[in-house]
């Protein structure tokens, strides 16, 4: 079991890990990473630029991923064979949607008693924050969303070059300039 790892809650039926840091009186922010990255990846100097800004810090893995909740049953398509039905035009069936996950997020932030707060989403993150928006618009403080999209295949698709240069390993990780 993950108990004793760090933190978790159960919302939304599923057990959700998260951590928290920074001040509890302070601004919370509640930091949403992409499809299969686990809340760890957040850059330690984005984190900590956040915090010295007097932030206070809520990350959270999403189902399915890191030490939350792995959903059992119901259709877990391949995502190479979901966006190429996406950008033919079926319907793809899942097991949850970006909703599910948007009510994953509440769910967490209730339990922490956060009334409301600033939204950070990066890819799959940012469109689990525009549903939030949507949904629970007196909960969300501010949006930003960091490479993501609205979902709408066509208006996503970004240049080979560009998407070469933001999947590239840096030569130095350590290095954030590079």
């Amino acid at each position: 079991g993950i108990e004793g790892l760090m933190p978790v809650v159960t919302a939304n039926g599923i057990s959700l890990a998260y951590e928290t840091s920074g001040d509890p009186a302070a601004s919370p922010i509640v930091m949403v990473m992409g499809l299969g990255m686990p809340l760890v990846f957040w850059p330690d100097a984005f984190l900590d630029g956040l915090l010295a800004s007097g932030f206070q810090l809520v990350r959270l893995d999403n189902r399915d991923c890191g030490l939350s909740q792995r959903v059992e049953g119901g259709a877990h398509p391949a995502v190479a064979f979901a966006m190429a039905q996406t950008l033919l035009g079926f319907k793809v069936h899942a097991a949850y949607t970006l909703y599910d996950m948007a009510d994953d997020v509440i769910g967490v932030l209730d339990s922490l008693q956060i009334a409301r707060a600033h939204v950070v989403g990066v890819s799959m993150g940012g469109m689990i924050g525009q549903c939030l928006a949507a949904r629970f618009p007196d909960r969300v403080t501010s949006l930003t969303s960091i490479m993501s999209s609205s979902g709408n295949p066509y208006a996503a698709m970004a240049r080979p070059s560009a998407l070469g240069a933001i999947l590239h390993r840096p030569s130095n990780p350590k290095d954030v300039q590079s």
